[in-house]
């Protein structure tokens, strides 16, 4: 009896101790992404980029037709304002990951510019995702010559905590506009489309992968017109922000709007924090560029296809923002690294 009252005890044991090694193994991983506004760019990509890594406990495996993404992640892409909100969210751990601007999370990184002594240190970068062309939006039919004819008008500059912001009140200031000369106003995208349509705006910014949703609605029912730079304006905005590098919406884009439009454009980046694991954020860079992904990227926004492995490493090394260390093993051992 005491032989076999040990044996069930060992069983016992072995069943407890495997129940929660399963537990364990079983456990969810979330992981939050900062994107953008509904409207914009970077939500419905952030949405795209969460369902390529996530793969929630219980789920079929890869090789079973089930989602490839890192084994108990499960990735949930949060609307927010954007390029400054989420370093300052992944800087302070109220987010894992976000998307944001080159722009911007350089200055954010070093603490120079507008975060003149306020450096955020924990910055790291996954990948270079696709250009944000910078859209400068009008009622139909409207032009102006140079931003400085913005003076005295009503001007959506895009929401606080975004990137938009801080690059386009840059621009507006070397052509002598103001918050003091310009009647602006902060609203995200959709908002912005609204007011425009309304007439309650002249002009409005807002810097995201074409096309973008509020404005295809926009173009296709009120209308609208967009601001096509000189070559000159686009080298004096180059000079004064170096990672807003000339670009090209294409005409047929939006509705209405026919011919090349000429603007400068800026990287989104996806930027995690530096307390992530080395494993966490190879496993994500892993899963980012395999061929589930690729296919999800490549059937959902328009931008999807620009968004590629080959392209991953594009602008970083000049960024001055490291790349985080799971990144960097996994770019090394896929050959795109030296």
């Amino acid at each position: 009896m005491k032989n076999v009252s040990k044996l069930l005890g060992a069983v016992a044991l072995a069943t407890s101790m495997l129940t929660a090694g399963v537990a364990v193994a079983q456990d969810p991983t979330f992981f939050r992404i900062g994107t953008g506004g509904a409207g914009g760019t970077y939500f419905p990509i952030g949405g795209t980029i969460a369902n390529g890594i996530s793969a929630p406990p219980g789920s079929r495996a890869c090789d079973e037709g089930g989602q490839c993404g890192v084994p108990g992640l499960i990735a949930i892409a949060q609307s927010t304002t954007a390029s400054v909100f989420n370093n300052a969210a992944v800087q302070n751990g109220e987010l894992e990951a976000g998307l944001a601007a080159a722009d911007v999370t350089r200055s954010m990184y070093l603490g120079e510019g507008k975060f003149e002594g306020k450096p955020h240190p924990k910055l790291r970068i996954v990948a270079n995702l696709y250009p944000e062309d910078l859209h400068l939006v009008m009622p139909k039919g409207a032009t102006i010559s140079s931003l400085s004819d913005l003076e005295g008008k009503r001007v959506g500059i895009a929401q606080a905590g975004s990137g938009t912001q801080v690059a386009v009140l840059q621009m507006l200031e070397a052509w002598g506009v103001t918050r003091d000369n310009m009647e602006e106003a902060e609203l995200n995208n959709s908002q912005s489309a609204e007011r425009l349509a309304d007439d309650q705006l002249d002009a409005y910014f807002y810097a995201a992968g074409w096309p973008v949703s509020a404005m295809v609605q926009l173009a296709s029912t009120k209308g609208m017109s967009l601001h096509s730079f000189s070559e000159a304006d686009l080298k004096k905005i180059n000079e004064i922000i170096p990672a807003y590098i000339p670009s090209k919406i294409p005409g047929g884009i939006y509705e209405g709007v026919d011919q090349d439009v000429l603007t400068p454009a800026v990287s989104a980046m996806l930027v995690v924090s530096s307390d992530l694991s080395e494993e966490l954020v190879y496993g994500i860079t892993k899963a980012m560029w395999n061929s589930n992904t690729r296919k999800l990227l490549d059937n959902g926004h328009a931008k999807g296809k620009q968004i590629t492995a080959e392209t991953a490493l594009d602008g970083v090394a000049a960024l001055g923002v490291p790349l985080h260390p799971g990144a960097e093993k996994f770019y090394k051992e896929a050959g795109l690294l030296k």
